[in-house]
């Protein structure tokens, strides 16, 4: 059960985030806690925007908060978008996908004019992978396959599944395997690598695409890291 010092941190970590937001705007929602916190607090302002969800579970967080929510074709071209991650290394390199919508939130954020994600200082790390997973999502059909080769380039891929033991789907149909990994020295390289094999249909790096990474610091305050151009 998380503290309700770090609940606050998320909440001031959301709010914080609105000096990014415009009304009228096109927006991407992320998913998970930070990005559900930052969410909330939109809903709160008042400001009136559309947003384009990365999950099921935040197109109907957005929706019960009065939330405009729109599909992708609705607004191509995204003015911002608001995520979360679950580890950031000093080039604002991530990995994403503890909660399993890294697919569609690279969608987004890809889309999106300008990057923001937002974490805890816990989430910084000297290199990816210190944290020790990598999700990566892959076809059902291919599972056997994309297996044996995930393990070639010497990672420990291993179905993700609920307390039942039961594969858990992502919002895309898919299976989603937690990849045991140590230090990621390459991570662009590990992308293209893990992409070029046949039935994985996206993972949780996500290399050279933050602009802004907000970080609720243990002191109470928050730093905003940039990406270097």
């Amino acid at each position: 059960m998380k503290s309700t010092a770090d609940v606050n941190q998320l909440d001031a970590l959301g709010q914080y985030a609105l000096r990014y937001v415009k009304a009228g705007q096109a927006i991407g929602l992320g998913t998970g806690r930070a990005a559900s916190a930052f969410i909330r607090a939109l809903a709160a302002s008042g400001l009136e925007v559309r947003g384009v969800a990365t999950s099921r579970a935040s197109a109907e967080l957005a929706r019960s908060l009065k939330i405009d929510v729109v599909e992708l074709r609705a607004a191509p071209k995204l003015d911002a978008d608001f995520d979360g991650a679950d580890e950031v290394d000093g080039q604002l390199n991530m990995i994403k996908g503890l909660g399993g919508a890294m697919v569609r939130e690279k969608v987004v954020a890809t889309a999106s004019r300008k990057r923001i994600f937002l974490v805890g200082e816990e989430k910084l790390v000297k290199r990816l992978g210190q944290h020790g997973n990598l999700p990566v999502e892959v076809v059902p059909f291919a599972e056997s396959f994309v297996e044996r080769q995930i393990k070639k380039l010497g990672l420990k891929p291993q179905v993700r599944e609920d307390a039942n033991g039961t594969a858990i789907i992502s919002d895309n149909g898919n299976l989603i395997f937690d990849c045991g990994v140590t230090d990621i020295h390459k991570p662009a390289r590990l992308e293209r690598d893990l992409l070029a094999i046949p039935g994985v249909v996206g993972t949780g790096l996500f290399p050279e695409i933050a602009d802004l990474v907000l970080v609720a610091m243990h002191n109470g305050k928050i730093k905003t890291l940039k990406r270097k151009s």
